[in-house]
């Protein structure tokens, strides 16, 4: 199968791909970013109380003030740590979160003026690389970033980085097979792994979205999206209530923050893969304004779920993943078979 976005507009270049990649690293960074302030507002909305409110107005320079936190304190290496592989664990998870952004459709495609120098008329695509098998890219991107908390734990001369780091790889390894088995049995019924494919599947209006095709697949894969991302109730990567921090124990400033920024990064790509499989994708028309309010959408159920639902404990949620979901996501993957069949 040939590239569908080369086919249908011939005039992608290097250049626009290059342009494409690099307001996807500002935008997204700048994204991931302001979704902590934003988090926080509507965590304090819904439990009645204040949230930021002293730097800036309604707090709006709180996040200028973290970043310029983060960049300023100090970056402590431990002593008897592996140093180098604690400088780059934090770069993987990071690095791993925007290379997945590379193959969905995060903003609209369009063509600069023809009045800006050297760049005009430069054609920037929808998706920076549109694969044939775009979605097993971005969730094999994102199962990739399991490195990043898990050699984060293993480089650390601390016994509670290692723990953490172990119940992180097995958190994501558990989920990334819900998320994998939930998401087959839409791709069965579109015969492709294209996110333009599944785009033009379901162009026939609200009627033809595969939320309705295959609802129970939605559910396993917002569930697996949330133990993916670390978003309550499964955020026990680095389990706030714990007296230390998991993987992340002996981190600190912009290495601390890292890990973070790839964490929101991909509650997007989440936010983004669902709104695209499920819920319609785009039009051509409305592309920006159709794929932003489905993913704010994703993006608000993220911060709500959290305000609202208590943690689990960690052998709950190995319960929840390998006798509930595993066994409904396989039989949901059969049941898709046999109607085809039939």
């Amino acid at each position: 199968m040939e590239t569908t976005l080369v086919e249908t507009l011939p005039h992608v270049t290097w250049v626009g791909v290059l342009i494409k990649a690099i307001l996807i690293l500002a935008i997204i960074s700048a994204i991931a970013g302001f979704g902590t302030f934003i988090e926080r507002k509507v965590l304090a909305w819904m439990q009645r109380r204040q949230g930021p409110l002293h730097v800036g107005p309604y707090g709006l320079l709180q996040l200028a003030a973290d970043g310029i936190k983060l960049f300023t304190k100090e970056d402590i290496v431990p002593q008897n740590a592996n140093k180098f592989i604690f400088m780059v664990a934090p770069i993987i998870t990071a690095a791993t979160a925007f290379i997945a952004l590379a193959a969905v459709p995060v903003f609209p495609d369009f063509t600069i003026p023809s009045w800006i120098p050297l760049l005009g008329d430069t054609f920037v695509p929808a998706i920076a690389a549109d694969l044939n098998i775009g979605i097993l890219f971005v969730l094999g991107m994102m199962a990739a970033g399991l490195y990043g908390p898990l050699l984060a734990g293993m480089s650390q001369a601390n016994k509670w980085g290692i723990i953490g780091s172990a119940r992180t790889a097995v958190q994501f390894l558990s989920y990334e097979v819900v998320t994998g088995l939930s998401i087959l049995a839409p791709i069965m019924l579109v015969g492709s792994l294209s996110f333009v494919d599944f785009n033009s599947y379901q162009a026939g209006g609200i009627t033809s979205w595969l939320i309705w095709q295959q609802p129970v697949a939605f559910v396993l894969f917002l569930i697996a999206g949330f133990a993916e991302t670390n978003r309550t109730p499964f955020d026990l990567l680095e389990h706030e209530a714990e007296v230390v921090s998991g993987y992340a124990t002996e981190y600190s400033g912009m290495r601390w923050g890292m890990f973070f920024i790839g964490e929101y990064a991909n509650m997007i790509t989440v936010s983004i893969i669902a709104a695209v499989v499920f819920l319609g994708g785009y039009s051509e028309g409305t592309l920006g304004l159709a794929i932003l309010l489905k993913v704010a959408f994703f993006f608000f159920l993220m911060l709500w779920v959290r305000a609202a639902w208590p943690h689990v404990r960690p052998d709950q949620l190995m319960w929840l993943c390998w006798k509930v979901l595993m066994p409904i996501a396989v039989i949901n993957v059969v049941i898709t078979g046999i109607v085809m069949m039939v």
